[in-house]
């Protein structure tokens, strides 16, 4: 096993590698392609179509990843110092600014090779620990642009929503620069329970919340920070989206797909991803270490039976496929799994979170000696509380378990009316 400060050496390295390797962009970044074209434009590629003038003067700090590229795939950071906008720092998020770490894990603080820009490693870092190191770093304006997959456990919201509390506490001006929600704009399953506030889930909102970044950020200034951090934020500012509808899906937006981590490798799996995740609450195998995470669901001991079950369900815009497979890492590793694989066949009537409750109900019925949830409850963590867990072993249908959430859902979405932009 390699100590975690050897892998972030190694992180480094590999960093310091890659950058000699390539020059820097010496132009602006912004797209090759006229803006007002067919396609979304990114906030992004808005301020860099101007040379990030916006922010000429600003002690600049930037939350980002590899998502945080314009449409011509230079990264934002690069972009700006290229035009004469260097930041004061960067932070990067779970993976790291770079992307080079697997799930739960970071690159450390370190000097960009690249861009000679300090990196802070803010994953996991508290809202008081991230306001020292804004600071530390000297910075007044801070800009979020990571792209999310549109789900509650998926960590980067809350990464923003720590970095809001810390603006708060130091007086620094927030930015988002806005991208499409990839699964769209409906809101879907159940809200958070306080009570089971964690690192994957920390304000209640649904498992899928239907916004965009920009639009939690308005969100969470205004019904949280307040009793959070003693207040708002000095000021947020949502640089918009151009040409995104509240109906459209990540096909419908003309960008080109990165990989927001390094399990999430197509549209179709950010798809999936609100429904199946859950899996990770179980001893199943969530397909970590197959080509296909999310798409790819089993156990040693499942059969040809769960799909056929799952086909006789007739749920809308997905067929089930019997799989087998191999994991080369996390559950099973080395380890022969039956199951299931996904396929979407209509993405718009494709329902991630029912199918998901369908695959667990049906898991547990027709192989009720394989199925069981991982013996720490994280399924309640998952789904915001202990009512699916309870539900399913307690023989409710499907109907019951999608039906239990509908008065909290109906309450969050007119809550959130008065915050969405897009529609």
């Amino acid at each position: 096993m390699v100590s975690k400060d050897r892998r972030g050496m190694d992180r480094r390295n590999f960093l310091m590698a890659s950058a000699m390797a390539a020059p820097l962009v010496g132009t602006s970044g912004a797209s090759a392609e006229p803006h007002g074209q067919r396609g979304t434009v990114t906030g992004a590629d808005s301020l860099a179509a101007d040379r990030w003038s916006r922010f000429t003067g600003r002690k600049l700090g930037v939350l980002t990843n590899p998502t945080g590229v314009l449409r011509d795939q230079t990264h934002v950071v690069d972009s700006m110092v290229a035009a004469g906008v260097k930041p004061t720092a960067v932070f990067g998020p779970e993976h790291g600014f770079r992307g080079t770490a697997q799930a739960g894990g970071s690159e450390g603080d370190y000097l960009d090779p690249r861009t000679q820009v300090p990196v802070y490693d803010a994953y996991g870092a508290s809202a008081a620990k991230l306001a020292d190191l804004f600071t530390k770093s000297g910075i007044d304006t801070l800009v979020f642009d990571i792209a999310d997959v549109g789900a509650r456990f998926y960590t980067y919201i809350w990464a923003m929503y720590t970095a809001m509390q810390a603006a708060v506490a130091t007086g620094v001006r927030f930015v988002v620069l806005d991208r499409p929600n990839p699964v769209g704009g409906r809101a879907f399953g159940p809200v958070l329970d306080p009570a089971f506030a964690s690192g994957i889930g920390r304000k209640p909102i649904p498992q899928q919340h239907g916004m965009t970044a920009g639009e939690l950020a308005r969100l969470f200034d205004a019904e949280f920070l307040p009793a959070d951090a003693g207040g708002r934020l000095v000021s947020l500012d949502v640089v918009r989206l151009k040409g995104w509808r509240r109906d459209d899906l990540f096909s419908d937006t003309g960008l080109t797909w990165v990989l927001p981590s390094p399990n999430m490798p197509t549209p179709q799996t950010a798809l999936a991803y609100p429904g199946t995740c859950l899996f990770e609450g179980t001893v199943l195998s969530e397909g970590r270490g197959t080509t296909r995470p999310f798409e790819i669901i089993g156990a040693p001991g499942i059969d040809w039976r769960w799909a056929e079950a799952l086909n006789q369900a007739r749920l809308p815009g997905v067929r089930f496929r019997e799989a087998y497979f191999v994991p080369t890492f996390s559950k099973w590793v080395n380890q022969t799994c039956g199951g299931v694989q996904l396929h979407i066949t209509d993405e718009r009537r494709f329902e991630p979170i029912r199918t998901a409750v369908t695959m667990l109900v049906t898991a547990r019925q027709v192989h009720p000696n394989v199925f069981a949830w991982r013996p720490d409850n994280y399924i309640d963590k998952l789904s915001g509380s202990a009512r699916l867990r309870t539900m399913v072993d307690g023989g409710a249908s499907v109907g019951e378990v999608t039906g239990a959430w509908r008065a909290e859902l109906a309450a969050f979405t007119k809550l959130r009316e008065k915050y969405l932009i897009y529609r």
